[in-house]
């Protein structure tokens, strides 16, 4: 098996400002990103567990951040390859240095990207994956429609999209929900509280299957929405 290069690709076409803003942000953060977020980015593990990817499969991550998913994926299934892209080069630093330390870099590969609009061909080599997930980072991408469209798109038939995100919370005490919320707004994290229907939509036109949850007493939902396969498609 061929090794990966461990290079951040960028293309100047992308949203310069985002990623300044971003970078902003998870400059000091990335540091202790990932102790921290475990407390309250529920739901990824399971996520991740229910992705079942057959040997020589290629998944794709949407907002990888530092590397902590695909590197848990990538251990968990070792015959599968596993890619990533970002907007922030802060988080994509700490994760090829992750995915380094831990002998993955032939297996997982992660690029500058924009989840809105994003070519895999150009930074991969590869047109259409056979999972994509997307943990948390709908939230904090202010067109998460076109993050949907754009993930779908490069499905291949019969492939799924995996999503767990911040909930509407309609389970948790009132002032729970509203204190959350007030914090969450200071990371510019904003829950999507019509992505069921937003996915669903996509469903019906599709003609996909979507499971839908919102475990957790509603703090997170869960989705995925699987393609229908060649056959039905033709």
């Amino acid at each position: 098996m061929s090794t990966y290069s461990e290079e951040i690709s960028a293309d100047t076409s992308w949203p310069v400002e985002a990623t300044r803003r971003m970078n902003r942000m998870y400059r000091r953060q990335r540091h202790i990103y990932d102790g921290t977020r475990r407390y309250f980015l529920l739901g990824r593990d399971q996520l991740i567990a229910n992705l079942g990817p057959t040997a020589g499969a290629n998944v794709l991550e949407i907002g990888c951040g530092t590397g902590r998913n695909l590197v848990h994926a990538a251990r968990l299934y070792p015959d599968a390859r596993f890619f990533g892209i970002d907007i922030s080069t802060e988080m994509l630093t700490s994760a090829i240095s992750a995915i380094s330390r831990r002998d993955l870099a032939p297996r997982i590969r992660v690029a500058h990207g924009d989840g809105t609009a994003f070519n895999p061909q150009a930074s991969f080599g590869i047109a259409q994956f056979d999972h994509v997930m997307i943990s948390y980072s709908l939230s904090m991408i202010p067109d998460s429609r076109l993050v949907l469209q754009a993930a779908a798109s490069r499905l291949k038939p019969g492939g799924s999209l995996h999503i767990v995100d911040f909930g509407n919370q309609e389970r948790l005490p009132g002032i729970t929900r509203t204190l959350l919320r007030r914090w969450l707004a200071l990371f510019g994290v904003a829950p999507r509280d019509d992505l069921e229907r937003e996915l669903s939509t996509m469903a019906r036109t599709s003609g996909a299957d979507l499971k839908f949850e919102k475990p957790f007493g509603g703090y997170a939902q869960y989705a995925v929405l699987t393609l229908p396969p060649a056959s039905k498609t033709a």
